[in-house]
């Protein structure tokens, strides 16, 4: 059976789909995914072993650049791919009018979300056999539905298998090495730089190496902020995604904000914390014995706002104010007791 997955951001999306792939792959042995992905996932999308082919795209970069896009042909021939291949099955698995406008050009039975699940209603009008899984779940569980619905099978209660190859645990007498995963999307979900570089000596002064990715100027720029002066604290060279994952199995545990790496982490089984001020874990939290989410006790947390419009004197001095409930040493104990 041959299935054209479309879900093509963001990264914390990709390595969510991931486990109702693997229940795909068990409950119907033999299928095959390609899968429309955004250009920057498209490696760490091949990894899982169910997907056949990737067919990136460039939707973001598309947007920004419409006439540039319509002059060199790149969404005409997107399109002309797409339409070149009959599959059994079309699943949207994002539910937004940009995937539908994909979903719309491709060849085979489309399903996905129906109006009353999907994030944007709209998109539902493409689908053949719109389908209902409730609002409210975490992510994974809704995906994992989705794909037994879809595809003719049940969901079994097993444990969350992503198809990922695993970080292997080390010898508890060897030097630990943690990574800091700091950047993120909103301002809100932003860990404050001095707590970072706080935590930062309190893992050096415990033995442990630490490491500090970056991807971009700005996270440099803060990734140097937090291994100033620390000992044992190193900064990274640039590295692509697949790159990162490789690098990051060799290592012995995470700390990360609301990102997409802290979701590829705990799907390789790191251990680690994931650490949450204004979004809700109960919907994207990691979902991984080895990994913990630690949720800013709070009055107006979670907000899911990315600003923060917080009036009151409560964690004066710090921002976001809600990441005041997870000072350094607090996250550090549950570092400690993570990597042990």
């Amino acid at each position: 059976m041959r299935v054209l997955l479309i879900k093509t951001s963001s990264l914390g999306d990709i390595v969510h789909t991931f486990p109702a792939l693997t229940d795909a792959s068990n409950a119907i042995p033999g299928i095959q995914f390609d899968w429309v992905v955004e250009e920057a996932f498209a490696d760490i999308a091949a990894m899982h072993p169910a997907v056949r082919n990737v067919l990136p795209c460039a939707i973001r970069r598309w947007r920004k650049a419409p006439f540039v896009t319509w002059r060199n042909r790149e969404w005409h021939d997107f399109k002309k791919r797409l339409k070149a291949e009959k599959y059994d099955l079309v699943i949207d698995a994002q539910g937004l009018i940009k995937s539908a406008l994909i979903t719309r050009h491709a060849q085979g039975e489309k399903v996905g979300l129906d109006k009353h699940s999907a994030r944007e209603p709209l998109s539902a009008r493409v689908l053949q056999r719109p389908i209902a899984v409730a609002k409210g779940q975490h992510a994974i569980v809704r995906l994992r539905e989705l794909f037994a619905k879809a595809l003719g099978y049940e969901v079994l209660a097993t444990e969350i298998d992503s198809g990922l190859p695993s970080a292997a645990r080390k010898d508890t007498s060897e030097k630990k090495s943690i990574i800091f995963f700091h950047g993120t999307t909103w301002a809100t979900k932003h860990w404050p730089t001095e707590y970072w570089h706080a935590l930062a000596k309190l893992s050096s002064a415990a033995g442990c190496r630490v490491v500090v990715p970056w991807s971009n100027d700005e996270e440099k720029e803060r990734a140097h902020a937090i291994v100033q002066g620390v000992e044992n604290a190193e900064l990274l060279p640039k590295m692509t995604l697949a790159e990162l994952l490789s690098y990051m199995l060799s290592l012995d545990g995470f700390v990360a904000v609301d990102t997409g790496l802290a979701h590829l982490s705990a799907a390789a089984n790191l251990p680690g914390v994931v650490l949450y001020g204004p979004t809700n874990p109960g919907l994207t939290g990691v979902l991984s014995a080895n990994s913990q989410n630690l949720s800013a006790t709070f009055s107006c947390a979670p907000c899911m706002q990315e600003k923060c419009t917080y009036q009151g004197k409560e964690g004066a001095g710090i921002f976001p104010p809600c990441f005041s409930a997870l000072p350094p040493d607090a996250v550090w104990r549950a570092v400690f007791a993570a990597i042990q």
